[in-house]
């Protein structure tokens, strides 16, 4: 019985297998669909979850859920089949139903009002013309009669529509038995019915008009009545009591701003400016006419008549061609109470018998002549001649009147040609050579030698030919050496240089680079010169006032405030060499190295950058200006000596002389060195170079007293100041410059604080305990609290989620996109299904209608 039972349990088993609770068991899957997840390493007491995965069956699980989800949604994104109850309060219990009748009826009333009144602006007011509302004219139930020209338009009566339109009896009116009885004794014609018709009419016609005219009548007669009863009841108050109740406002600062604006003068349209080019060009043609006409004038040439006399033709000329030639008018004179007629008679006889002695043709000419100096040639614009040529042809003498045309022609002739001669050419050549500029210019005065320069400018521009702007570059390195041979003059030229240099930035503008080459050039020997001179004798002496100006002329032309520069930089170490190579010899080097000085302090006027040199040399100023005995705590450092020949080359001993001085500039003749200057002078020199000295020590203070280490820098000059104080053979005027420059310096702040030790005991540093760290924790990132492990595990935990989120976005997407295309294919397939059905039941009318045809054919 057991192995009976056995064997039928196992027959039984694969037919229905049950689970370990009793239900069906799962099917076993395929073994290509499981997809086993190896580990590389067993570790032991872990639970291990996704050990064996199915992906085929996860899939399908995923794609019926999106079916029964996403794809719902998707086929119902434009269906809305809810039905919402939007019924006011239906579901608010709180409000009885009485209030949710009234408010149900308020909303539908406004809703209605809404729709019904979008475009009326006003509601409540009724819009009329001419006392009838719009509504009721809008009906058109008046009909216009145009004949009519009465109030009552478009009325008739019914005589008239029955007359006209056929009426019947029924609509005339009621006829009296009277009249009765006479139309039945005679009946009228229609003829005769309209004639009445219209006769009455005229005559009611007649009597609206007549209506209408009285009416009109007493409306005017009314209205004069109401003027002449207005002017009695008009009441005009006072001009005081209207000023007191209407006070105009006065305008405030908008108002008065924007009546101000009102009456400006707007912008009006001007012509073109010209270019650069076509003012040069222009420039060049009136030099070159110029000089035309003074050639001609050099050489005697006649101008043409109309280019000498040009025709004036006054305003009242009738262009008939009539000419006076000759005033026949006799003035008017009295002698005695008498008229004088005989005398101006014998003056006429008189003069023709002088002339009928001399020949035509003088006559004519002496004519034209007493009509010249009495009235004027017509032609020669006498009216616009200056007072002075009216002076000095009054004051000729009479013989010079008298003279014969010839003779004065001829001396003219000669009085223009020398004229010509002299007078400075208009165009001139750009010069090739130094030596051609100097020719140009020199035995020229100042304004003739700009002139010169302005018109080779002008006759050269780089716009008028193609080699012009090498000339040009040329002539800015010959106006160099011209002014550098200036300098060196005795005495030198400045009011020349001073009038060329407006000249030699216009250049410098146009070509920059050439010039900065000159200038550089110029410098360049200038320092070589220096340092042959220190090789061969030791020493250096300061350079000539040319080299001066050249370093004067460089700060002018190019910016002196750059930080690094290819012109000014040169020239900053030039003049720092000049102050520290070159040592104070004579009165004249005193003179240059204050002027380099000016200099100095010119450049840095920007920048305020600070020059050591400066304030060395004006303290080597100050102290050689005081006795040796006196100073001998400072120390001096190179090109000054503290003991020497030259120690006390600026002190100043007798006392005449300095009561003779006064200040003023510094000339640079001194740079040049006067031959043999007296004692005054020489007096009166020392004196200007300590003013000067003392002037540049106050910009220095100004321009440095922001410096930190100002203090330290200006330390010596304090002490020096004091012995000139003390030292009373100076004029009170520079005493009083002594005081100022010491006060100026006093008043200085300090901005700096010295360096001091701490008193209090310095803080030792915190000791800090070293961290124990962990080594052994298996499954978690050491070295942290449990508030950073819980972070951690949150952010591993976000960034899990977030990548899972991505990836089921990406594939709804995927699956939305299949769907889409399955709905495309499937419209595409159905389409050819009925292009395929079109086709078919075409071909079978086609093949019908050719049978029929072909049986038709064949009968």
């Amino acid at each position: 019985m057991g192995k009976a039972r056995l064997a039928a349990a196992r027959r039984q088993a694969p037919r229905a297998p049950l689970g370990g609770r009793g239900g069906a068991a799962k099917a076993n899957p395929n073994p290509f669909e499981v997809k086993v997840n190896r580990q590389k390493f067993q570790i032991l007491g872990r639970k291990t979850r996704h050990d064996v995965g199915l992906p085929g069956v996860a899939r399908a699980r995923a794609i019926r859920k999106r079916t029964q989800t996403l794809l719902k949604e998707y086929k119902e994104r434009d269906k809305s089949n809810i039905f919402t109850d939007k019924r006011f309060g239906e579901y608010n219990s709180n409000i009885s139903p009485e209030e949710k009748m009234m408010k149900r009826f308020a909303l539908e009333q406004q809703r209605h009002h809404e729709k019904k009144s979008i475009y009326n602006l006003n509601e409540d007011e009724e819009l009329t013309h001419y006392g009838q509302s719009l509504a009721d004219i809008e009906k058109h139930n008046d009909i216009v009669d145009s004949d009519s020209d009465d109030e009552e338009r478009g009325t008739l009566s019914a005589e008239l529509t029955a007359a006209h339109f056929g009426g019947g009896v029924g609509l005339l009116p009621k006829k009296t038995s009277q009249q009765e009885g006479e139309e039945g004794a005679k009946p009228k014609s229609r003829k005769e019915l309209i004639e009445e018709l219209i006769a009455k009419s005229k005559q009611e016609k007649r009597e609206r008009q007549a209506k209408r005219e009285d009416a009109l009548e007493l409306t005017e007669k009314l209205d004069q009545d109401w003027k002449e009863i207005q002017t009695l009841l008009s009441h005009k108050t006072p001009k005081s009591e209207k000023q007191e109740k209407k006070e105009k406002p006065k305008p405030d600062a908008y108002d008065i701003m924007v009546r101000e604006l009102g009456f400006e003068m707007k912008a009006q349209p001007s012509n073109r400016m010209k270019t650069e080019e076509e003012l040069a060009k222009e420039e060049q043609e009136r030099l070159r006419k110029l000089e035309a006409e003074r050639l001609r004038r050099m050489l005697g040439k006649e101008e043409d008549e109309s280019m000498k006399n040009p025709n004036h033709t006054s305003a009242d000329d009738l262009n008939d061609g009539f000419v006076l030639d000759k005033d026949d008018r006799r003035l008017l004179s009295y002698k005695d109470g008498k008229m004088n007629i005989e005398e101006d008679v014998h003056k006429e006889l008189s003069g023709k018998a002088g002339i009928q002695g001399s020949d035509e043709e003088g006559e004519g000419e002496s004519d034209e002549e007493e009509a010249e100096g009495e009235s004027g040639n017509p032609d020669s614009h006498s009216d616009l001649d200056s007072n002075a040529e009216s002076e000095e042809e009054s004051g000729k003498p009479p013989r010079a009147q008298g003279q014969t045309p010839g003779k004065r022609s001829r001396s003219d002739d000669q009085n223009t040609r020398k004229a010509a001669r002299t007078e400075l050419p208009y165009t001139f050549a750009a010069p090739e050579s130094y030596e051609e500029l100097r020719s140009a210019l020199s035995g020229r005065s100042m304004e003739e030698q700009l002139l010169v320069v302005e018109r080779i400018q002008k006759c050269n521009h780089p716009s008028l030919a193609v080699g012009n702007k090498e000339k040009l570059e040329k002539l800015f390195g010959f106006l160099l050496e011209y002014i550098g041979d200036l300098a060196t003059n005795d005495p030198p030229d400045l009011k020349v240089i001073d009038k060329l240099v407006v000249q030699l930035y216009n250049l410098c503008q146009m070509f920059p680079e050439s010039a900065s080459n000159s200038i550089k050039f110029v410098l360049r020997d200038a320092m070589h010169e220096m340092e042959e001179m220190i090789e061969t004798k030791g020493r250096a002496v300061f350079p000539g006032l040319d080299v001066l100006i050249y370093l004067k002329i460089a700060g002018m032309l190019f910016p002196t405030s750059d930080f690094r520069h290819p012109v000014v930089t040169p020239a900053f170490l030039c003049l720092s060499q000049l102050l520290t190579k070159c040592p104070v010899l004579s009165l004249q080097d005193v003179v240059k190295g204050l002027f380099v000085c000016c200099l100095f302090l010119e450049f840095v006027a920007l920048s305020h950058r600070f020059v050591p040199e400066v304030i060395n040399f004006l303290l080597g100023i100050l102290y050689i200006a005081t006795p040796n005995t006196q100073s001998q705590g400072s120390t001096l450092v190179h090109p000054f000596r503290a003991l020497g020949k030259n120690s006390e080359l600026l002190l100043v001993s007798e006392a005449e002389d300095v009561a003779t001085w006064q200040r003023g500039s510094l000339p640079l003749r001194w740079a040049s060195g006067p031959s043999s200057p007296t004692a005054a002078e020489a007096t009166h020199a020392r004196l200007s170079c300590l003013a000067v000295c003392l002037a540049l020590l106050k910009r220095c203070v100004l321009m440095y007293g922001t410096l930190p280490s100002f203090h330290a820098i200006i330390r010596p000059f304090p002490a020096l100041l004091t012995e000139h104080l003390t030292h009373c053979s100076h004029p009170h005027e520079l005493q009083e410059l002594f005081q100022s420059t010491l006060a100026e310096v006093e008043s200085q702040k300090q901005l700096y604080r010295p360096l001091l030790c701490e008193k209090s005991k310095p803080v030792p540093l915190k000791l800090f305990t070293p961290r124990l760290v962990k080594v052994l924790e298996f499954g978690r990132k050491q070295g942290s609290s449990k508030e950073e492990q819980e972070r951690k595990r949150l952010i591993h935990k976000h960034k899990r989620e977030f990548k899972g989120a991505v990836r089921e976005i990406r594939k709804d997407n995927q699956f939305l996109a299949r769907m889409q295309l399955s709905e495309i294919m499937e419209r595409d397939a159905e389409r050819k299904r009925r292009v395929k059905h079109l086709f078919n039941s075409l071909a079978t009318q086609e093949g019908e209608w050719k049978a029929l045809k072909r049986k038709k054919f064949k009968k």
